[in-house]
């Protein structure tokens, strides 16, 4: 039997949310594309919290925006609610967050991805990935799928999410499957650890899903969305859509001793689950062991859709079986009659640690190989469609022969998680925090276009149309700003009063009343760069002396044996990670100045 066989230049495995933007990058950096998806119907799905941004991930999704990505525009049309956490702190803090119309969304990001050119979605199951040996090196042919097919292509990204054999707990019962109602893929495990992948295992879960209508609101708080709504996307001008109130419940003491006398009955306590978590989301089981002093802990009504009675609740992920479930809700006030919809459950899953992988993502033994998402050892949609971008351009640049996009932590989020992941690895499942980016003033939601669309826009990532906009909006920055500097108030410019930190923006215009015409994005940016440039000068110093660092190379093959007197540990980590420059090896775990110095003498010598 003759099997069909196809053609592309990029071939990517999974269509959830880095999948996606993956294939949406590599296509609009003109690559011939394939996204494969075992199921059609779920390309973009929201496989648990219906929600994009929040505290350091809004600051990504506004800089996959900024670089032509896909969730921004998305969540901006099916939102049905808008929030910026962090209001009462500085800027740098401002994160932006939307619930989203789960099927909605899903629908959206379906649709971006039919309409993109020079990108092909199929419902296909990928069993194994093609290779041939070229010399020293493996290199990427393709992929086999069921029915006797071949997808050939020299650059190849897996973004299999959850789904590396997958196994899914609630109490003793164990399924496979990577998600509830879906299965599993162990063919792909197989393939990774017959190339020499390490592959461990990490773990998360989901909370249950309650019926709206067997709610007693009446007994929680009402968590309205934002007066003033903010778009994710830099195109979207005007949000229009209906605003749904979110709800705030909470546990009690009742519950908490409910759950103690089950945790034997939890597979994360009884040994069922043995493998790491996320720390920053953990399940209701660690949370009234870990912070045993807390009576009570908030948990979230979050509607999953304008058509729909769904509630996701928010703050308590379980794999407590199913009675159990039953009867916790039973004692939660508000909740005690609440209808269970669909039951929490733990997931785990492979995922192969990111220290394999270069800074562009591609892996460190198969050439053509990326890797983005929840393979690499992260949680969330927005570390995964950050990396899934990154992923994505560079296997189109790299097929093109083109300079690879490798953004530094002085550049956007993306860089920092991207270093993070490469350089240190994981040992819990990676979220990203503000408290991760030592540059996060210059780093603000607000910026992510300045930054970004530019370079964006040079490697084939941004529409001329997106350029356009921009540097109009820099236009009136700039003319913003001649014009604060021109006018006089006291014994200094408008410039200088601004400066002070009581100063706001209408008295400003009672000067310079022709500047009520700059939109407010525009007055945003002249704002914050006027009061904070003090700071922003003292940051931009430190990036300079750590770019001084980062242009100091390290050649691939440099030989961390032939240097005398550097400690074995030193060794071993620096040849594993095979860091691109003295600034990445600086910040591998372990690593000390000593270690450095011994580094630099050598590279010198």
């Amino acid at each position: 039997m003759n099997s069909s066989t196809y053609q592309y230049d990029v071939i990517v495995v999974g269509a959830g949310h880095a999948g996606t933007e993956a294939a949406a990058a590599a296509a609009r950096a003109g690559a011939n594309v394939a996204l494969l998806t075992t199921n059609l119907d779920t390309v973009g799905q929201m496989s648990c919290n219906p929600a994009i941004g929040g505290v350091g991930k809004g600051q990504i999704v506004r800089e996959i925006d900024a670089l032509g990505g896909l969730m921004g525009l998305a969540i901006d049309k099916t939102a049905l609610q808008f929030r910026m956490l962090n209001r009462r702190k500085g800027p740098a803090m401002h994160s932006p967050r939307a619930q989203a119309d789960k099927k909605l969304y899903q629908q959206e990001i379906k649709q971006l991805i039919e309409q993109q050119a020079g990108l092909t979605l199929r419902q296909e199951m990928v069993e194994d990935i093609l290779t041939e040996k070229v010399g020293e090196r493996v290199v990427v042919r393709g992929v086999q799928v069921t029915g006797d097919a071949v997808y050939y292509a020299p650059r190849l990204i897996m973004t299999t999410g959850t789904f590396l054999s997958a196994l899914m707990h609630t109490g003793k019962s164990k399924t496979a499957g990577g998600r509830a109602g879906e299965g599993t893929s162990s063919g792909i495990s197989s393939a990774l650890n017959e190339a020499g992948f390490r592959l461990e295992r990490f773990k998360t879960g989901t909370p249950p899903r309650i019926n709206a209508r067997t709610v007693d609101f009446s007994q929680t708080e009402i968590q309205p969305g934002d007066d003033d709504p903010q778009p994710f996307s830099f195109l979207t001008k005007q949000l229009t859509q209906e605003q749904l109130p979110c709800w705030i419940a909470h546990t009690n003491e009742v519950v908490h001793d409910l759950i103690k006398a089950n945790l034997d009955r939890a597979p994360m306590y009884n040994g069922q689950i043995d493998s790491g978590g996320p720390r920053y989301c953990p399940s209701i089981e660690d949370k009234v062991v870990r912070f045993a002093d807390k009576s009570s802990h908030q948990l979230f009504l979050e509607p999953e859709g304008y058509e729909t009675e769904e509630i996701y609740v928010n703050g308590i992920s379980t794999s407590l079986p199913r009675d159990v479930q039953d009867a916790m809700f039973g004692l939660i006030p508000g909740l005690e009659n609440a209808q269970i919809m669909r039951y929490g459950y733990a997931v785990e899953y492979d995922f192969a640690p990111p220290d394999q992988l270069r800074p562009t993502l591609e892996t460190k033994f198969i050439d053509g190989l990326y890797f983005a998402g929840q393979i690499n050892g992260t949680t969330g949609y927005e570390e995964a469609g950050a990396q899934g971008l990154i992923a994505g351009a560079n296997a189109a640049l790299a097929e093109n022969n083109e300079t690879p996009l490798i953004l530094g932590r002085d550049q956007a989020y993306i860089g920092v998680l991207i270093d993070d992941l490469v350089t240190c690895g994981v040992d819990e499942p990676y979220r990203m925090f503000t408290s991760r980016a030592e540059y996060r003033l210059m780093l603000r939601q607000d910026n992510a276009d300045r930054r970004l669309t530019p370079l964006g826009f040079e490697k084939g990532l941004v529409s001329q149309q997106r350029l356009d906009q921009l540097q109009q909006k820099e236009e009136h920055i700039k003319r913003t700003l001649a014009a604060l500097e021109t006018k006089s108030i006291g014994q200094g410019t408008l410039s200088k009063y601004l400066k002070r930190p009581e100063t706001q923006w209408d008295e400003i215009l009672e000067h310079l009343p022709e500047l009520s015409e700059m939109s407010d994005a525009v007055v945003e940016q002249v704002v914050y760069d006027v009061k904070y440039s003090g700071y922003i000068a003292r940051q931009q110093l430190e990036i300079d002396r750590q770019q001084r660092l980062q242009n100091k190379k390290i050649p691939d093959d440099f030989d961390y044996d032939g240097i005398g007197h550097l400690r074995t540990e030193a060794r071993q980590k620096l040849a594993k990670i095979r860091p691109l420059s003295i600034a990445q090896a600086s910040r591998i775990s372990g690593i000390t100045p000593a270690d450095m110095a011994l580094v630099l003498a050598h590279l010198r010598s």
